[in-house]
């Protein structure tokens, strides 16, 4: 060959490596899903979209606005100019007065500001968390069903999920015995979420006791994510892990959200609360490149919300308390249903017998929630939620009351 020909071969090489499809690679992102919660949703906001009245019971987001004084200290600090780049791991007045939050109202000891991380919420902290703690190949125990950002943050981070089942016999508690059995040698971490999205069980003092003395024999961390603390029905009482934690131990980290007791949710304010000096060296770091900081004026209306008047939680609870018992009302009796009264949160879990799908000529839980969709009506098919529970939908009564008490009628007749 002529050794002119030489150069029109390697150039012909290079136009074809150039125009030739890319490999495929096996992306983190490939292995999620945007979740069935957003296909429900997106099929009854069209739907909306479209004139058609629809009843928002897919979706956790709470229907109360923001107290006043939490408005009003958004207004006060645009006002004041305090609209530029803020502290990274979160503004001095806020963390401050969190950490006295944590000791005063949580039980947890010896907190400082210095253990306080603020987050772009509770979703932003699991991120940040799991991301700090975990290594490749690490597994995580967590409930199942739980709600399904959890598993996929961990994934995210490189980490193996592991489900517990929760069982209806049991109330849904997070048994420290079927922890226990999940354990193995790559066990890194015990997640746990009380009160629980999606059951709304709710764990006693003996039971987190019981599961952080298990996390000490097997020296494990314990992520704890009480973003519902405050929507809670007597006679339960919300109890953080942390408080049982001794002053000297470092692997309890807990996460907090202003979302739910503050109605807060579109103001994307969480945080972190760790005394473990690696992650306080590591979490800046994931702090810094994924938000640079959490929005100032955000951070202004939460220091209003943990400092001044609480007498809106209490508020909120009683109307919680009042849509939850509709709702559960509506679903009792009905061939093939089986509601759980929730302790906690704003759910109801209910588990499905699959005559249901005979009598309503469907295929399965996932085609159930499609049917009622097209009718307008919202839920959540339990296996968006983990492994063992297809059989069962989760209903959100967050949305107002009208719409509870309206769609609650239309989800019985549905139904039955």
């Amino acid at each position: 060959m002529p050794s002119s020909a030489v150069p029109d071969v390697a150039a012909a090489s290079l136009a074809a490596a150039l125009t030739a499809p890319a490999a495929p690679h096996d992306h983190p992102l490939d292995h999620l899903s945007l979740g069935k919660i957003v296909q429900i949703r997106e099929r009854l906001l069209a739907a909306q979209a479209a004139g058609k009245r629809v009843y928002r019971f897919e979706s956790g987001d709470p229907s109360f606005a923001p107290p006043a004084h939490v408005l009003d200290a958004i207004t006060q600090a645009a006002l004041a100019g305090k609209t530029h780049y803020v502290p990274n791991n979160g503004i001095p007045e806020l963390r401050r007065a969190l950490a006295c939050k944590v000791v005063e109202k949580n039980g947890l000891t010896s907190v400082t500001a210095n253990d306080i991380f603020v987050t772009n919420g509770a979703m932003h902290a699991l991120y940040v968390a799991f991301g700090a703690l975990l290594l490749p190949g690490d597994e995580v125990i967590i409930p199942d069903p739980m709600w399904t950002e959890v598993a996929e943050n961990i994934r995210l981070a490189g980490g193996v999920p592991v489900g517990v089942p929760l069982r209806a016999d049991a109330d849904f508690a997070y048994r420290v015995d079927d922890i226990r059995a999940a354990i193995t040698s790559r066990t890194t971490t015990i997640f746990l979420n009380t009160p629980h999205n999606p059951t709304g069980a709710v764990l006693s003092r003996d039971a987190l006791a019981d599961i952080l003395e298990l996390a000490r024999e097997h020296d494990l961390w314990v992520v704890s994510d009480e973003a519902y603390e405050d929507v809670i029905y007597a006679p339960q009482i919300h109890h953080s892990i942390g408080a049982l934690a001794r002053a000297e131990e470092r692997r309890v980290v807990s996460i907090f959200s202003f979302s739910k007791s503050h109605a807060m949710s579109g103001l994307r304010t969480g945080y972190i609360v760790t005394n473990d000096p690696v992650l306080h060296d590591r979490i800046p770091k994931l702090l810094r490149c994924t938000i640079n900081g959490v929005n100032s004026l955000a951070q202004w209306a939460a220091v209003a919300a943990v400092t001044g008047s609480d007498r809106h939680i209490m508020e909120m609870r009683e109307v919680y308390h009042e849509r939850r018992d509709v709702m559960l009302r509506a679903l009792t009796g009905i061939p093939g249903v089986r509601p759980f009264a929730p302790r906690g949160a704003f759910y109801v879990w209910a588990e499905l017998d699959p005559s249901i799908y005979d009598r309503l000529e469907v295929a399965d839980a996932d085609a159930l929630a499609t049917m009622l969709a097209d009718q307008g009506i919202g839920s959540a098919p339990g296996d968006a939620f983990g492994n063992s529970c297809s059989d069962a939908l989760r209903f959100a009564f967050s949305c107002d009351t009208t719409m509870v008490r309206e769609g609650s009628v239309l989800l019985r007749e549905a139904l039955s």
